[in-house]
């Protein structure tokens, strides 16, 4: 966890995907444990996470730039610690 914010990674990464992309459907699932001793993980946990998100914000775009765009929206997450994303991302209809 985050030793400057107490609240959780998890409900971290929620509020700024909420707040980004007004998702019309969002997942998000630590997925730390499945990591244990690879590179990047942590014994705290909070270091890898599954995130599946449906927004008109990726309509017509790409793979890539729609994780970009996830990234970006995570940065200060990425600073502080979380390692990596396994992402589903897509438009409604998809």
């Amino acid at each position: 966890m985050n030793p400057s914010n107490a609240r959780p990674r998890i409900d971290r990464i929620r509020d700024a995907l909420n707040q980004t992309f007004q998702p019309a459907t969002l997942d998000v699932v630590d997925d730390s444990s499945s990591h244990a001793g690879h590179a990047g993980a942590s014994a705290s946990g909070e270091t890898h996470y599954l995130v599946t998100i449906v927004s008109q914000a990726f309509a017509g775009k790409g793979r890539v730039e729609r994780h970009r765009l996830v990234n970006a929206a995570l940065s200060s997450e990425f600073s502080s610690g979380l390692h990596a994303l396994a992402l589903k991302v897509k438009a409604p209809g998809e």
